[in-house]
């Protein structure tokens, strides 16, 4: 399996894109999706960006379609929809498969690194939330009941230290 910075990504401009662009900072890595009803948690996610993200964090989006259809939108929907709706400022990426035969190695990855209850891997639904530290280990897993706010201590706690 790929190391974290290796794993090839694309933005959701269409560009090339590697994990390696964000060295060294903590992650918080979630598939989202813009008519779920965790779809608010884009507000939550964007505050954490703002507060945290000058700190050396970022959140990562990855739209993905997987989960009752609720990602429909093609790139060009998603970026309106995230810009007009909540403002997003932090990266986002095409939209991917979380789980399947055509799982992105990313979450393949962080899947295997911070598998679910009782051991599962599979991602259960859109808003799931993974924590990854500077040093690219897998700090945590979080479901969608998770809320954005419900994070900081972690994220705080997984900061770049100076």
């Amino acid at each position: 399996m790929s190391a974290l910075p290796d794993i090839p990504l694309t933005t959701l401009d269409g560009q090339a894109a590697n994990l390696r662009d964000h060295a060294g900072q903590a992650l918080l890595v979630v598939n989202v999706a813009s008519q779920c009803g965790f779809t608010p948690q884009y507000a939550g996610l964007e505050a954490l960006q703002r507060r945290f993200g000058p700190q050396g964090f970022a959140v990562l989006g990855f739209p993905c379609d997987q989960f009752g259809h609720q990602e429909p939108g093609d790139a060009q929907e998603i970026r309106q929809f995230c810009s007009l709706r909540y403002e997003v400022s932090f990266p986002m990426f095409a939209k991917i498969a979380v789980n399947g035969a055509d799982t992105h190695p990313l979450y393949r990855w962080l899947k295997h690194e911070a598998p679910g209850l009782l051991g599962t891997e599979g991602i259960k639904w859109n808003f799931t939330k993974f924590l990854v530290d500077p040093d690219g280990r897998v700090r945590r897993r979080y479901a969608p009941l998770d809320k954005p706010e419900s994070l900081a201590a972690d994220i705080e706690a997984a900061l770049p230290r100076a």
